[in-house]
């Protein structure tokens, strides 16, 4: 990778490795501490963050737990009502709470500053992509941090209040009492939320796979029935295991699959454009170099 520093008598000169890795140092930095700024603010705002986003999924009035009780009532069945007992957390640390306080404060600033981190690493690379690559591609970390909110969203509204219910309401026997810790919760919540994030970032994914030419729209489609598998299986890890969920996640990831064939195949017809024009250049200086 070569990025360009100063200009010098002879033209521009190439940065040396220790200047790759001071150059990448800052760029670190400042994605930590746009970390550290959204962490101190979320844990500034803690009702917001505990009794508003955290703690709501597991209320009765959260408003994917009222909308799927008034389906249910609307299709007479109380199997889509979720979430209607109180679901009561513990602390069983002195510290516990303190220290849950500042872990979800934490996750996040980790998730508000995700475009500012995927913007400073596209800086770090970007002056090593051709011109048309760099054009092609400046709108990456945009659509990037859209999918992932996208996905958090869908995870939070979709998925935390279905694994929140079935987790907390399953018993191997009525004699045992499920009383959960407020960090195992976190801990489902955050690992849900930040998984989706992930898994909806497919199409970008597909994009620079395919820019570099290890998949193509070819090879996405030949393989469409063992995705689907696949598919099937990542939303049974991160779903409850009940097939209303695990389809409830399954479709946008089976959307999101056909979308990345559509990007991989224009990724594949502006490459043979590209390689075209390169070539028609070619071959229109060669009688002058003659």
């Amino acid at each position: 990778m070569a990025i360009l520093g100063k200009k010098g008598k002879k033209g521009e000169k190439e940065m040396s490795f220790l200047q790759h890795l001071e150059e990448l140092r800052w760029h670190i930095i400042r994605s930590i501490l746009a970390i550290v700024f959204f962490m101190i603010i979320a844990f500034i705002f803690k009702n917001i963050l505990f009794n508003t986003i955290i703690l709501g999924p597991k209320s009765p009035g959260f408003i994917t737990n009222r909308l799927l009780c008034e389906l249910g009532e609307y299709l007479k069945t109380t199997s889509l009502c979720i979430n209607t007992k109180p679901l009561n957390l513990i602390s069983i640390k002195m510290s516990g709470q303190i220290t849950t306080h500042i872990t979800a404060a934490m996750v996040a600033g980790l998730i508000l500053a995700f475009p500012v981190i995927l913007w400073e690493f596209w800086q770090f690379f970007k002056p090593a992509l051709k011109p048309n690559e760099a054009r092609y591609a400046k709108g990456a970390v945009l659509a990037a941090s859209g999918l992932f909110f996208i996905g958090v969203l869908f995870g939070y509204f979709m998925l935390a209040p279905l694994s929140i219910h079935f987790l907390s309401s399953y018993e191997v026997d009525p004699s045992v009492v499920n009383q959960i810790n407020i960090r195992s919760y976190i801990g489902t919540l955050t690992s849900v939320c930040l998984a989706t994030g992930l898994v909806f970032e497919l199409p970008i994914i597909a994009f620079f796979l395919t820019k570099i030419g290890i998949i193509t729209p070819t090879f996405m489609r030949k393989y469409r029935k063992h995705a689907i598998v696949v598919i099937f299986i990542i939303a049974a890890i991160i779903t409850p295991p009940d097939v209303f969920s695990q389809t409830l996640v399954a479709i946008p990831l089976l959307i999101l699959y056909e979308v990345s064939i559509l990007i991989s195949a224009r990724v594949m017809k502006q490459k043979e454009k590209d390689r075209k024009e390169f070539f028609d250049e070619d071959e229109k200086t060669e009688p002058a170099t003659s």
